[in-house]
């Protein structure tokens, strides 16, 4: 396992909610009034994580100025599952298998929402390109409310493999496209599905839309082109639920 910093009130509390023991330490600023500050240095305590005092000074150093609110901690993650993890998430989820399929987002902010909306929903698994997208960072774990910890995530070397083996599997794959002929709406959703949409520029590239056994659109009344990519993750997600009852 490789260890990250952690910066932020939500992320270090996520982590001590749900993977206490894999931060190793954990450091709070010296002389805080933060009544929140003083309660998840409380819980450490209580949970094993003996809490380190700093300055405000060396907490800025140590997160080359990010905005750390006054608690950094230094965390064991885990690696990403491969995709050779996928197929028994798959095989125990069954006619509910729902898997997120990002391909080439780039922005931490935005994979990390789209995260929150995937824990939310309940899916199965996530996953995203291994090259030429972003992984799970520091700023993905703040950003997605600790789901980063909670949802199983996959980074695929070879994405067009990883959508043959979902299909081989069972999964539909249904892919968000603009140029979708067809609602999203209109499409049923209640078996197996794997939800596959593009980075936040180009949207699908052409072999990953190739893959795909629908093409949708979400659609729009107003004049903008496309919804933010985490924006429309979780319109997706929740529309498959929504159907599922």
């Amino acid at each position: 396992m490789s260890h990250e910093l952690l910066v932020g009130i939500n992320s270090v509390d996520a982590a001590l909610s749900h993977d206490p023991k894999n931060i190793v330490e954990l450091f709070i600023e010296t002389g805080t009034t933060n009544a929140r500050l003083k309660e998840l240095s409380e819980r450490a305590r209580d949970l094993g994580v003996k809490p380190h005092g700093r300055t405000r000074e060396l907490l800025d150093r140590m997160t080359g100025g990010a905005r750390h609110q006054g608690v950094v901690a230094q965390y064991r993650a885990a690696p990403p599952r491969s995709e050779a993890d996928l197929a028994a998430l798959v095989e125990a989820a069954g006619r509910e298998a729902l898997v997120l399929v990002l391909d080439g987002v780039t922005d931490p902010h935005n994979l990390g929402a789209c995260l929150r909306s995937a824990e939310a929903a309940g899916v199965t698994a996530v996953v995203v390109t291994k090259d030429k997208a972003v992984g799970i960072t520091p700023i993905v774990r703040r950003a997605s409310a600790g789901a980063a910890d909670r949802v199983p995530f996959i980074a695929a070397t070879n994405l067009a493999r990883t959508l043959r083996a979902l299909k081989d599997m069972g999964v539909w794959l249904v892919g968000l496209a603009g140029e979708g002929e067809q609602s999203y709406y209109g499409v049923d959703l209640k078996g197996p599905i794997a939800l596959v949409i593009g980075s936040e520029g180009e949207g699908l590239r052409r072999l990953t839309r190739e893959q795909c056994d629908f093409l949708a659109r979400i659609p729009m009344r107003g004049s903008v082109e496309s919804l933010n990519v985490s924006v429309a993750t979780g319109v997706a997600l929740f529309e498959v639920l929504r159907q599922r009852g």
